[in-house]
């Protein structure tokens, strides 16, 4: 979505996040078992590959490692960064995506021209593009899941 005033353009996108290879998203249901209305927990579930590992000639799923051991790679790296516990947390989704814009932000030949000001929020990412002409740009992250 995006709008427009006099000095200032808004922007509202929808961020899709995925889970790496081998894991899903999956919403905790309320004790009534009902989703939650908002914030509720999204569980980052690994799956069991058995049956596509079969077919690569693979040994085993990660879920059924016969260590009971994850080898280090992106998937581990993904959740030390962005979950605590078993759970996305969405502070450190928002956190990280502020990093990667700050610093891809430097990269561009308009930051040269136009501040980039990170504005507070803990759920979502929100920033604005200041130019020298005081012209405003508001731009907010959202971030969603698709469950498996």
């Amino acid at each position: 979505a995006w709008s427009f005033q006099e000095n200032s353009i808004s922007y509202c996108l929808l961020v899709l996040l995925w889970p790496p290879p081998g894991y899903s998203f999956c919403t905790e249901l309320d004790t009534t078992g009902h989703l939650p209305a908002r914030s509720s927990s999204i569980r980052v579930v690994l799956e069991c590959t058995c049956s596509r590992d079969e077919v690569l000639g693979e040994s085993s799923c990660f879920h059924h490692h016969p260590d009971d051991k994850l080898p280090e790679d992106q998937s581990s790296l993904f959740l030390r960064t962005l979950c605590t516990d078993s759970c996305l947390n969405m502070e450190k989704v928002a956190c990280w995506i502020q990093f990667l814009v700050r610093t891809a932000w430097l990269l561009l030949p308009e930051s040269r021209h136009c501040q980039l000001t990170v504005l507070p929020s803990s759920q979502s990412c929100r920033f604005q593009l200041t130019s020298p002409s005081k012209m405003n740009i508001d731009i907010e992250f959202i971030f969603a899941v698709e469950e498996a």
